[in-house]
């Protein structure tokens, strides 16, 4: 039992203030004796409200939080104008006001700066963190305006009650608790525990790439600077920054640019090796490798490698390809038509060549729609011969990657054939069509098609008894269903949770992380707590949080958490199986929201020992 826990601190309370910039004591008794200072204070202020509204395209994950942040920056250029037409003195009291507003503008700006032009895989891989730091300013600002003596300064009704309105604003911003974007979350886990190069894991890399704005080649480019940027400040031996160059280096995999190097500054050939004071411009790196250009369009200098006696590699007369494109483009439209042969050898060999297309590249998913492959496919799916609804449904998946084509796909109907192929196709059938549906349903409605067609217990009956990949399909499936509420209840009802407590013991599945998210997820229901709440379990879950992998530790304390927030009782068990020194090592060393929840945890350890 616990005695005399000490007081819990956030792992961002012992943060407070790190890598920010503080102004020195001496600056303040400056602007405090000195009068002509309120005037300097004051148009810093209005230049650095100014400065964050020029900060645009902030990135997806944190765009609304960033655009309330500017908003309320600029709610307080009333006050501000008000104290700079005032001709009598500030008082101390008003003085410090500003000075310490001027701090809490500084860092808004800097992390805005951060929304806009840091690494988009940071970024959301640390969602959560980033908006702990959203709140910290806005704890900031509100500690900023405390004691600020609107009457002594002479400041009107109007824009006082402006000021306290954005207070009370800020107030309400820093206890609300926004949750990860679990379909993201998992996008991530998945791309992060595949090593092969199976299509299913090509799709969620490139669902990933297109939710993080990552799929051209300055997006890339851009990219790359900034988590070679990350690296350099943070280290590359984090777990953090592992991942984020693990998701960076598939994301340019997956369309098709180089992979090595990732973190090597941009390369300088050996023969400029011994010319230490040669300077590359900037217009010579290439925007795509960022490494030496062969043959820059523009020489900025108007010297470079004659100059330097520099040789260049010969450069290759350039092929065309447009008869090439014509070749494809005939041969998609041909193999389309037979999909609909009434000779079956024919189809499927049709079909067997659309699963290979769609397969190899994003043009040829786009090309087989473009040839209305997309209906006789579906109909495919309920034909008598179980070789052509393996590649039917193989194929559809393929396609789907590609987002219009899985509109294009739903609009067919498919989704009473594949629960159908789920439920009595071959093998490598039942794992593609549990595929096809994770695929499917991250169209919202499809979430709900999906369990109307009775898509959900062929789903469970696959997490029991199919090989290792598709108990893998069957768990990305089911959590993205379980992110519709609905769905929790359904799932439950199927039996998920004993065969997902299963899996937690299958050392060859490595997906304890995606079953534990999945677990959390459940754990939301009554009768999925009651269920995933046995005492056998909360032993499975300390023993993670002692020995498994950093992300273990953090998928299992939030289960913890999440389970004893509902039931005292449970944690109380917990500490019965040593929780409590493990928890106390993960917030001092775990990721960051592994910390967080660590915090959390012992905060209601705490609680639960005083009323026991």
């Amino acid at each position: 039992m616990l005695k005399n826990l000490p007081m819990v601190t956030s792992p961002e309370d012992k943060k407070e203030g790190e890598g920010e910039i503080i102004l020195e004591e001496e600056e303040k008794n400056n602007a405090l004796n000195n009068p002509k200072n309120k005037m300097d204070v004051i148009q810093e202020l209005v230049a650095l409200i100014e400065a964050v509204q020029s900060i645009g395209d902030f990135r997806r994950m944190q765009r609304k939080e960033a655009h309330s942040l500017v908003r309320r920056l600029k709610l307080l250029l009333p006050l501000l104008e008000e104290i700079r037409d005032i001709d009598t003195r500030i008082p101390e009291a008003g003085m410090t006001c500003l000075c310490n507003l001027k701090g809490a503008f500084l860092a808004a700006k800097k992390l805005l700066k951060m929304c806009t032009e840091g690494s988009k895989i940071y970024l959301a891989l640390e969602s959560e963190d980033v908006m702990i730091r959203f709140h910290s300013v806005y704890e900031k600002l509100n500690q900023a305006l405390d004691g600020m003596p609107y009457t002594e300064i002479g400041i009107s009704e109007e824009v006082k009650e402006q000021v306290e309105l954005m207070r009370m604003q800020l107030r309400r911003a820093k206890k609300r608790t926004d949750t990860q974007d679990m379909e993201l979350a998992m996008d991530m886990m998945v791309v992060l525990s595949t090593e092969d190069d199976r299509n299913a894991d090509s799709a969620s890399i490139e669902r990933l790439a297109n939710k993080l704005v990552l799929h051209t080649v300055e997006d890339l480019r851009t990219e790359t600077v900034a988590v070679r940027k990350l690296v350099k400040e943070r280290g590359q031996n984090t777990e953090t920054n592992k991942q984020i160059v693990d998701i960076l280096r598939k994301c340019k995999q997956i369309a098709g640019l180089e992979v090595t190097g990732i973190l090597d500054d941009p390369a300088v050939p050996k023969a400029l090796a011994k010319c230490p004071s040669l300077a590359v411009p900037n217009e010579f790196l290439c925007p795509i490798t960022l490494e030496i250009m062969s043959d820059p369009v523009i020489v900025a200098t108007g010297q470079w490698y004659e100059k330097n006696n520099f040789p260049l590699p010969k450069k290759e007369a350039p092929r065309s390809s447009d008869n090439s494109n014509v070749e494809q483009n005939n041969e998609i439209y041909s193999v389309v038509q037979n999909l609909s042969s009434n000779q079956l050898e024919v189809q499927r060999k049709a079909v067997r060549k659309i699963r290979m297309l769609s397969k190899e590249n994003p043009e040829n998913r786009i090309l087989v729609a473009k040839s209305g492959g997309i209906p006789p496919l579906v109909q495919l799916l309920s034909y008598p011969d179980s070789k052509i609804q393996e590649h039917a449904v193989t194929a559809l998946l393929n396609l789907s990657i590609d987002e219009s084509n899985k509109k294009l796909i739903s609009r067919e109907h498919p989704i009473p054939a594949i629960v159908e192929i789920l439920q009595n196709g071959t093998i490598g059938a039942k794992e593609n069509s549990a595929a096809a549906l994770f695929s499917l349903s991250m169209l919202d409605e499809n979430k709900a098609n999906i369990a109307l067609s009775n898509g959900i217990p062929p789903l469970v009956g696959l997490l029991k008894k199919g090989t290792i990949r598709g108990k893998k399909d069957a768990v990305t499936a089911l959590f993205n269903l379980s992110l519709c509420q609905a769905n929790k209840a359904r799932a439950i009802e199927a039996g998920i949770v004993a065969p997902l407590l299963h899996l937690l013991e299958d050392k060859n599945l490595d997906m304890v992380n995606e079953v534990l998210s999945l677990l959390l997820l459940l754990a939301s229901n009554s009768e999925g707590r009651e269920e995933i709440g046995q005492m056998s379990v909360i032993e499975t879950l300390v023993q993670f949080i002692k020995e498994g992998t950093p992300k273990n530790k953090e998928c299992a304390v939030a289960l913890v958490l999440e389970l004893g927030t509902k039931n005292p009782n449970l944690v109380l068990a917990a500490l019965q199986y040593g929780l409590y020194e493990h928890v106390v090592e993960l917030e001092n060393s775990g990721t960051n929201r592994g910390q967080r929840k660590a915090n959390s945890l012992l905060q209601l350890m705490s609680k639960s020992e005083q009323n026991s």
